[in-house]
Formats: structure tokens, sequence, C-alpha cells
């Protein structure tokens, strides 16, 4: 299975964009959904994650207000709001899902996209 992701590209800080993702196949028992994001000389750091089967959220301290993670469960879809986007935004972009048995996760991660934010 492979994560498809999408809607990266070049904004002026202020402005928002939306970032989208889904498997190229059916999945089944997903756990969780999540973006993490990764900028030159950091490590991959986690965005926002949501529950698969809950609306259970969680953010970054640096992104908490102004990203919002949502999901459409029929499409097994994962979605990242990002307004109000600041340089320090800019980096790949990767979406995660974990799926299986709650004790054997297995992660699943999509290709990276780029958000670069301009001052």
């Amino acid at each position: 299975v492979q994560l498809q992701a999408s809607g990266g590209g070049l904004v002026q800080a202020g402005e928002s964009l939306t970032l989208s993702c889904a498997p190229s196949t059916t999945m089944f028992n997903i756990h969780d959904m999540a973006w993490h994001r990764q900028a030159p000389g950091n490590q991959r750091e986690l965005v926002a994650r949501i529950s698969r089967d809950e609306d259970n959220t969680d953010y970054a301290d640096s992104v908490r207000g102004r990203f919002t993670i949502s999901k459409d469960n029929g499409k097994n879809t994962v979605y990242l709001r990002m307004s109000s986007l600041r340089p320090g935004d800019s980096a790949v972009y990767y979406c995660n899902f974990r799926a299986g048995p709650v004790w054997y996760l297995k992660d699943y991660w999509g290709q990276g996209t780029q958000v670069t934010v301009s001052s």
C-alpha cells in the first residue's frame, strides 16, 4: 500500500494551504493518521495526528491553533489545513498511517510534499 500526498506548494507568509493524503488501495484496520514534517538539517517531527475511529487529535505546540487535521473515513483520506503560514513551516510534509492490531501497529508513509513559505 502506498500513501499519496498532494497539495504542497509555494505560498507567502500568512497564507493558507491544504494537504491531502490517501492510500493507493483499500486499507483496513487503520488506527490513526498523521502528518509529519522535516526541514533541511532537522529531524522529522510530528505535526498533527487524528484517530481513525474517534475525533481525538494531537498537535505540535508550534502549529496548534493554526493547523487543523481532519479526515474522511469513507475515503480513508486525511487532510491538513494550514493557516497563517510562517517561513518556519517550510519543510517536506509526510503523511503517515498506522494500521493493524493495536499491539502491533505498522507505519505507512507517503512520499512527501514540499511546502515553502516565503516571507
